[in-house]
């Protein structure tokens, strides 16, 4: 069963992993908004964001994949659940904490652009909409910490 747990897991941080590496860069349709990404941040800065931001999911998914479905030793699972535990707070700190219960005029204004066309499935609440590419990517951070606690 466990190594069921482990190729979810696997998968899971494979897909993460490519999401926040290409979706400022790869046109998804209405899924992202490259123009509107490019006019809320220069380049460099996009690309300095884009791999501070994926390293740690790129240094604790190249470590599980050195074990495969080989029993994972405490201080990985430790490792990959405090990183998806991290994921997961970011994701309430940047999304769903200003969306339900606290406003962010700041991040209003630069969601707004940022992420002005893309597909919303919310309705709007403190002038926040999640779109639907960041609630999948935040739905398969959860469906990672339940798996990690199956481990």
């Amino acid at each position: 069963m466990a190594s069921k747990v482990q190729i979810g897991l696997l998968v899971l941080q494979a897909v993460q992993l490519a999401f926040i590496l290409l979706h400022d860069w790869a046109p998804l349709g209405r899924l992202n908004n490259l123009a509107a990404v490019r006019a809320s941040d220069p380049p460099a800065k996009l690309l300095r964001v884009t791999l501070l931001s994926a390293l740690p999911f790129a240094l604790v998914f190249s470590a599980t994949c050195v074990y495969g479905t080989k029993p994972w030793p405490m201080w990985l699972r430790t490792w990959l659940l405090w990183t998806y535990i991290a994921a997961a707070a970011g994701a309430v700190i940047a999304w769903w904490g200003p969306y339900l219960f606290w406003r962010s005029p700041e991040r209003e204004a630069r969601y707004r652009i940022r992420f002005a066309g893309t597909l919303k499935v919310l309705p709007e609440r403190r002038g926040i909409s999640p779109d639907l590419l960041h609630i999948l990517f935040h739905l398969c951070i959860v469906s990672t910490l339940v798996l990690i606690l199956r481990l």
